[in-house]
């Protein structure tokens, strides 16, 4: 069984995708990046308040399929410089039980949509 989970609380979709789609017991949540919810606008401040937008979407998205960051299973973070990483992981990591934490990958690439720094997708499981 599929279901599209939506919500008003995280950006709508700039493309041809939903924000999430549950299928059986298990939640695929698209890339997020830092779109303002309200306002539509990017948050790109300073890479920690980038970050935290990212996983407040995430948080709204979760939210709108009755689960929490302790449902996540799998999460890959997309960041345009390497030399990020550890304030993005601080901000990430403030989510999360270190013990419970997720598995996940952290990749560079070129370029990501809008030209932000950070874009993270997430599984959870019910």
């Amino acid at each position: 069984m599929k279901k599209i989970i939506t919500t008003t609380n995280a950006p709508a979709p700039i493309g041809p995708y939903n924000q999430a789609v549950l299928a059986n017991n298990t939640l695929y949540i698209s890339g997020q990046i830092a779109f303002n919810p309200t306002t539509g606008d990017l948050v790109l401040n300073d890479i920690k308040t980038e970050t935290k937008q990212v996983m407040e979407n995430l948080k709204a998205i979760l939210e709108a399929a009755n689960l929490a960051f302790n449902h996540v299973v799998k999460s890959t973070i997309f960041i345009s410089d390497m030399n990020n990483f550890s304030d993005i992981n601080e901000v990430y990591g403030s989510y999360f039980d270190e013990e419970t934490a997720p598995a996940r990958e952290t990749v560079e690439v070129a370029k990501l949509p809008k030209n932000v720094n950070v874009e993270i997708s997430m599984i959870a499981a019910m």
